[in-house]
């Protein structure tokens, strides 16, 4: 079903968390081509359109689009250049969304192999909340949580205790 027990355990976190606030009666945009974990929330009763690979950086009409009661996006805002022209362009009334946290421990990511993976913005918590401000969001509910490697060295130890992904459950103002 998942491809790690590292993944396993963000997705049973981030499902849960979903869960606590969005009703699979609610319709969910999903940032993001079709990906493993929008086929988990479709198989746990939630109605999920994803969007289909367009720049949200310069095309975000399909967050415009008002039959969409919430909006989610994990680990996609990370990605964009400018994550506030979606955050401030969408017109559901809910969002659930996760970023990885910027740990001073390690750099931001970047794909050797693949110039479109790469993390533009790796926020601290007050960043990411300001940001979802700014955009007009109030966080109604936040999490951090780890996400451990079992690997040896001192960044795995490291990520043991080092909160790594922020969830944010926030409203529209």
């Amino acid at each position: 079903m998942y491809k790690s027990k590292t993944v396993q355990k963000r997705y049973k976190h981030t499902l849960a968390f979903l869960k606590k606030h969005i009703s699979t009666s609610e319709t969910i945009i999903d940032l993001g081509v079709v990906n493993p974990f929008s086929e988990i929330l479709k198989n746990e009763g939630f109605q999920v359109i994803n969007t289909e690979g367009e720049d949200l950086d310069i095309d975000t009409s399909a967050v415009k689009n008002k039959d969409y009661d919430v909006i989610t996006a994990f680990e996609i805002f990370e990605h964009l250049v400018s994550p506030f022209n979606v955050l401030q362009d969408s017109t559901s009334k809910k969002l659930v969304a996760s970023v990885p946290l910027k740990l001073w421990f390690a750099s931001a990511y970047k794909s050797k192999t693949d110039e479109r993976d790469r993390h533009y913005h790796e926020f601290e918590d007050w960043q990411f909340d300001w940001l979802l401000e700014k955009s007009g969001w109030v966080i109604k509910d936040r999490e951090k949580f780890t996400n451990p490697v079992r690997k040896v060295g001192i960044r795995p130890i490291l990520r043991r205790f080092t909160p790594r992904y922020y969830l944010v459950y926030a409203e529209r103002a």
